[in-house]
């Protein structure tokens, strides 16, 4: 299976910015902010004893300059989602979306093949969180959403990416299918995961891909899945007759992955 890469792939694929700031509770995901260089207006720590990992985070705030506060636990129970926090949280601005287009360029200019991470309609900040933590250890390039009809960048989602996000370019799309198409055209094979598809183990993913991956209860869009090139099932011999979309991405990326080395 050959494509041709093309280099000229348009810069209309924007998506908007939210300009709600999030407040993200956790060490791995705080850490990952403040060593990414990503605004904090505020760290928050929990009084009393600094250790392990929470005074390696407070060092590396003092040094970036960012102001802490030490404050009572039940005050960060009450600041954190589900008063999960791991004893430190931070008040950020808001996830700043990558360009798709401009991805592409560092793409085409880094002389690599490209891997795309394509999600339909994915609602759960948990899934999400972990399908970008996924695609940054399989070295994707991208994840790719669309603004409507699909989370966004959340604190859940920065929790549960474990600070993976300050680092794997999120691009959010006006519209998949059109998306999909630019990116054909760009030379790249779009692989939609569904239960009717052939055999992940036997498919044909090498070159420039970009991978579909829907959501539990409805699977890809029928447009979206009319739009891909050719549709992966995992084989599943056990009594299960699905997965966690984030597990499921996972094995179709790590397959990717393998067919590559």
């Amino acid at each position: 299976m050959k494509r041709e890469f093309k280099r000229d792939f348009k810069k209309d694929q924007n998506g908007d910015e939210n300009n709600t700031p999030l407040t993200i509770a956790g060490r791995n995901a705080v850490m990952e902010a403040i060593k990414a260089g990503k605004p904090i207006h505020r760290l928050y720590v929990k009084k009393g004893e600094i250790e392990g990992s929470l005074r390696a985070i407070v060092a590396k705030a003092k040094d970036a300059g960012i102001v802490t506060s030490f404050v009572p636990k039940d005050k960060l129970d009450d600041m954190a989602e589900n008063g999960k926090h791991q004893g430190v949280l931070a008040t950020v601005p808001a996830y700043d979306y990558a360009d798709l287009s401009e991805v592409m360029v560092k793409i085409a200019r880094n002389g690599e093949t490209p891997f795309l991470i394509i999600l339909d309609k994915i609602y759960d900040p948990h899934n999400f969180g972990a399908i970008i933590r996924t695609a940054l250890a399989c070295g994707a390039h991208a994840v790719i959403v669309p603004k409507r009809r699909s989370v966004g960048i959340t604190a859940t989602v920065v929790t549960a990416s474990a600070g993976a996000v300050e680092h794997m370019p999120v691009c959010r799309v006006a519209n998949i299918s059109q998306t999909i198409e630019a990116l054909k055209k760009s030379g790249i094979w779009i692989v939609g995961a569904d239960v009717t598809g052939q055999s992940l183990y036997g498919a044909p993913l090498t070159g420039p891909m970009a991978l579909v991956i829907g959501n539990e209860g409805e699977g890809i869009s029928r447009l979206v899945k009319d739009n891909c090139d050719f549709l992966v099932a995992i084989p599943m011999p056990g009594a299960m007759s699905s997965l966690n979309a984030s597990v499921a991405a996972a094995v179709c990326m790590y397959e990717i992955v393998r067919r590559k080395q």
